[in-house]
């Protein structure tokens, strides 16, 4: 859809640390992560909310979600992730993303207030998404 930067992203328009592209979604490096190594899976296709993906595509889509989550997890040493999707309100991309953020205990993350951090430089965020990359089960 034009004007959509994750379309945009998914196209290769849109420059993005990508730790994987698949058939059934693309994943890559948000931004202004709520931690280092913070992904973003969004569908091929743009789609807005959950109600719009087809059922057809949920297990191939869910497949690459839990598969990152466990890349996150290992690739990092993170103690655990947190996976989450907002519909609309307080999205602020309107293409169907799902997060996928490492933590740790104690890490500060309380309730769904999410602060946000910065990649040093490039070169420290394309280290965060080949490590997750390098850690990514085989579909």
């Amino acid at each position: 859809m034009a004007g959509c930067v994750f379309c945009g992203i998914v196209a290769g328009e849109v420059p993005a640390f990508r730790v994987v592209d698949e058939p059934d979604g693309v994943a890559f490096l948000d931004t202004r992560p709520v931690f280092k190594g913070h992904v973003l899976v969004v569908p091929r296709a743009h789609l807005v909310t959950l109600a719009d993906l087809p059922p057809a595509s949920l297990p191939g889509y869910f497949g690459l979600v839990q598969r990152l989550a466990v890349a996150v997890e290992s690739g990092l040493g993170a103690g655990g992730t947190f996976v989450a999707m907002n519909n609309r309100v307080s999205q602020s991309v309107p293409h169907l993303h799902t997060h996928v953020v490492p933590r740790t205990k104690g890490d500060g993350l309380r309730g769904f207030f999410w602060p946000r951090t910065r990649y040093s430089d490039d070169a420290e965020a394309q280290e965060y998404a080949a490590r997750i990359a390098a850690a990514l089960a085989p579909a």
